[in-house]
């Protein structure tokens, strides 16, 4: 069930964050941005939304917000354990859907070049690669998705 985070999530949203960027430290050489995020202060914000299974464990979850004309996707993640199930595409559509009743052109986001999975499965869901910046220490490469 997708459903809008609240301030008791935060726990669970921040273990599968580590769980789900863990694999990428040694990659990047450092922990990705995701796993160091202020996840309180987005749910307070109604940014954060969750992916909870049928025993309402947390499987996943997405931080978006509006940004001018645009809605920006600041992160995505699903935990190992629940990969495979659609969570991620499901919690990705949802940012889509609220964007488009907003009435907004696009869905911006970034990655880190070294998540070479990451680069594909935004390709294959329609992103368009827009460019590629050294930023906070990583190497972003950023993707726009045009609403119709």
């Amino acid at each position: 069930m997708l459903r809008k985070a609240i301030a008791t999530d935060e726990t669970a949203i921040r273990l599968c964050a580590e769980a789900a960027y863990r694999q990428y430290v040694a990659l990047i050489g450092k922990a990705p941005a995701p796993m160091f995020a202020d996840f309180r202060s987005q749910i307070s914000n109604g940014w954060v939304h969750v992916a909870d299974n049928e025993t309402g464990v947390v499987e996943g979850f997405i931080v978006f917000y509006q940004r001018q004309n645009n809605m920006f996707l600041e992160n995505v993640a699903v935990h190992p354990g629940a990969a495979g199930k659609g969570i991620g595409s499901a919690l990705i559509s949802l940012c889509e859907q609220t964007a488009r009743r907003l009435g907004l052109g696009a869905v911006e986001l970034y990655t880190n070049e070294k998540m070479a999975d990451n680069l594909s499965i935004y390709q294959h869901l329609g992103y368009v690669e827009t460019g590629r910046r050294k930023e906070a220490g990583f190497n972003r490469v950023y993707f726009e998705k045009t609403l119709s």
